[in-house]
């Protein structure tokens, strides 16, 4: 069974990207290389790291940091599992701000790791994208996007494309000068040139979409 590696080489995605597509090659000079990713080295707990999305979504950096800094006080540690969630009942985690969907969340997080249904970076390292997919999305309150970003940004695979993330497709629709945002399957199928190297492609699209959005609110110059 092949062993994937945390991390690709950047430099070959650039140069990838840049002669498979010219339009975005365009865009990829004006923005500047993205370096590698720090994260794709360090090591990481899944699960934790599952915890700790449930927590962040539909919140502010700020408030979630909040919720958890008194979760992570409430059962004694900085390290979101079962057996620590599980020192606090349901209405002390209610009391650090944790919603009720959030709290079925963790502990039906909690539950599947007690079954070993929740792989670890070992396991994660012999399993496809698909496969880690399919393995995590059954966890209540966690979506397929929530485990591309892990696969992304935590374990470095590099041909993830968020098809559903709308800075992807606000940052196509910008390369692409279309008038309306691609669909999902639209995205996917214009990104298949950018294979395999789609994860590199994405954190452009991510940035292009937000160089628009600067770009629209910068003033003109009347002079």
């Amino acid at each position: 069974m092949p062993r994937h590696a945390r991390g690709f080489d950047v430099d070959a995605a650039h140069a990838h990207l840049m002669r498979v597509d010219r339009k975005f090659g365009a865009w990829m000079q004006r923005i500047g290389p993205i370096p590698r990713d720090p994260r794709w080295r360090a090591p990481f707990d899944p699960v934790d790291a599952l915890a700790r999305a449930i927590l962040y979504q539909q919140l502010s950096g700020k408030a979630a940091a909040t919720i958890v800094g008194r979760v992570e006080t409430a059962i004694a540690s900085d390290r979101l599992h079962g057996d620590t969630l599980g020192r606090c009942d349901d209405e002390t985690l209610r009391a650090c701000g944790v919603s009720g969907n959030k709290l079925l969340a963790l502990r039906d997080l909690a539950r599947r790791e007690a079954l070993g249904e929740i792989p670890n970076l070992k396991r994660m390292a012999a399993m496809s994208d698909d496969a880690i997919v399919e393995a995590l999305v059954p966890v209540r309150g966690i979506g397929r996007w929530t485990v591309e970003m892990m696969l992304m940004f935590r374990l470095g695979r590099p041909d993830v494309l968020a098809v559903d993330d709308l800075g992807i497709r606000k940052g196509l629709m910008r390369v692409d000068e279309a008038d309306v945002m691609p669909t999902p399957r639209e995205t996917r199928e214009r990104g298949n040139v950018w294979a395999p190297y789609r994860s590199y492609a994405g954190l452009y699209l991510w940035r292009i979409a937000d160089f628009a959005a600067d770009a629209a609110a910068t003033p003109r110059s009347q002079g």
